[in-house]
């Protein structure tokens, strides 16, 4: 009988800030950081689950204090326990009756829960020797609806019809894991689009772009329309009419703005407009659906929960769910919005823009594609061409698609030298 024996966390911190890598118009000077967790086990093949949750600099100790704050409730718990109930694990740390008050069910402490639960997942798929996206596409219709807390979705999604959209894709499974380990899943990237970058390299990223076989690239929009424009005429040049231009203002605007700073815009044939306003008006992008249509409003990154989802999706707010992998509590949750999405028909295309959110998001989309939507059509997940050298098994991106991984685990392991050297040392 093995069992948890320590919880081991580290503050990472890499300083992009200083090439403007991930700059765009409410963070014009990130620093990709993890708060970094590593559960340790007694168990006599050695297997840690490694977890984190993304920040863009400082905050990532109070993070990682949130992370350490969970220690006392996992060591000395049975691995063989904990891993064969990962719904009912779930719930006890988020229903927990005084760290919920500290949300409820959003935020650090969220958050903080959403790291040590996909840890967990990193341990339960390196015992089993599989990649996450195919532990998970390999369980039963029943066992993924018990990993998922329907408190508050019942009014949109029961039990019932998450587990009939998961037995409607039972058929097709070992076709499309087939079609994934040949072919991989599509990506799309925002290497060329950092609003920190000049012109001369905004140009030159967006042809390297399309040499590398993406069929859609991303720009960061919203410090200023005229110089939006501009980059965008700039941008269409560099990638030719077929080659698809989406949008981001990372929260910018008024709902009033949004349209309009989107009509000017709107002649680049612009594939989708991201986070226009707060992450948490749902009525405001609502607004902003209606006024921009037929561009597709796409949100998600910051999106806290479930019900947020649900609550979006209920009210036409999105076209385009960007999951992140650790903005929610982890894995169950994003299970949970895989299923609403699929619920409602609206394509997932994850948020991807951090350090490790490659390696992490991609096992979601997989997922998805083998056991839940059961189809790649329209959906790409984000790539940023930073930082996957600090990872054990990094994403390869091979003509504009991830590589389906095939090494154990979620992919969240950082290289032990790239903690070392990276490591956050308080003043």
């Amino acid at each position: 009988m093995s069992k948890i024996t320590a919880m081991r966390t580290d503050d990472v911190r890499f300083p992009t800030s200083q090439t403007l890598d991930g700059s765009d118009a409410m963070n014009p000077d990130p620093d990709y950081s993890a708060a970094y967790v590593r559960l340790e086990t007694d168990d006599a093949d050695g297997h840690v689950g490694h977890g984190f949750v993304f920040t863009i600099g400082r905050g990532n100790d109070v993070q990682l204090a949130a992370v350490a704050s969970l220690e006392s409730y996992l060591v000395g718990l049975d691995v063989d326990e904990v891993l064969g109930d990962l719904g009912g694990l779930w719930k006890r740390l988020v229903h927990d009756s005084q760290l919920r008050w500290l949300g409820p069910e959003k935020g650090v402490m969220h958050m903080a829960v959403g790291a040590v639960v996909n840890a967990l997942w990193d341990l339960k798929a390196k015992r089993a020797g599989l990649p996450l996206w195919q532990l998970l596409g390999r369980m039963s219709p029943q066992e993924l609806v018990a990993l998922v807390d329907f408190r508050y979705l019942g009014d949109v999604l029961t039990p019932d019809e998450a587990l009939e959209i998961l037995e409607k894709a039972v058929p097709g499974r070992a076709e499309r894991t087939e079609r994934l380990l040949e072919s991989g899943y599509p990506a799309y990237t925002t290497t060329p689009g950092w609003l920190g970058y000049d012109d001369d390299k905004l140009v030159r990223l967006c042809r390297e772009a399309v040499a590398d076989g993406f069929r859609q690239i991303k720009l960061k929009v919203g410090a200023d329309v005229a110089d939006d424009v501009r980059r965008l005429a700039l941008a269409r040049e560099a990638v030719g009419p077929d080659v698809a231009i989406a949008v981001d203002a990372n929260q910018r605007w008024e709902v009033d703005e949004a349209v309009e700073w989107m009509a000017a815009l709107a002649p680049f044939d612009v594939a989708w407009i991201e986070e226009p306003t707060n992450p948490d008006d749902v009525l405001g992008h609502a607004a902003i659906a209606r006024g921009v249509s037929p561009i597709p409003v796409a949100t998600g990154e910051h999106m806290a929960n479930r019900v947020m989802a649900k609550q979006f999706l209920q009210a036409g707010a999105l076209e385009v769910l960007q999951l992140d992998a650790t903005r929610v509590a982890g894995v169950n949750e994003n299970v949970a919005m895989l299923l609403l999405a699929a619920k409602f028909g609206v394509r997932v295309c994850p948020h991807a823009g951090g350090v490790g959110l490659c390696e992490a998001v991609q096992h979601l989309s997989m997922f998805d594609f083998v056991a839940v939507s059961g189809t790649a059509e329209g959906r790409m997940i984000e790539f940023v061409d930073h930082l996957h050298e600090h990872f054990v098994t990094p994403v390869v991106i091979e003509d504009g698609r991830y590589r389906a991984p095939v090494a154990p685990g979620s992919g969240a392991e950082m290289v032990a030298e790239s903690i070392e050297v990276h490591r956050h040392a308080r003043d």
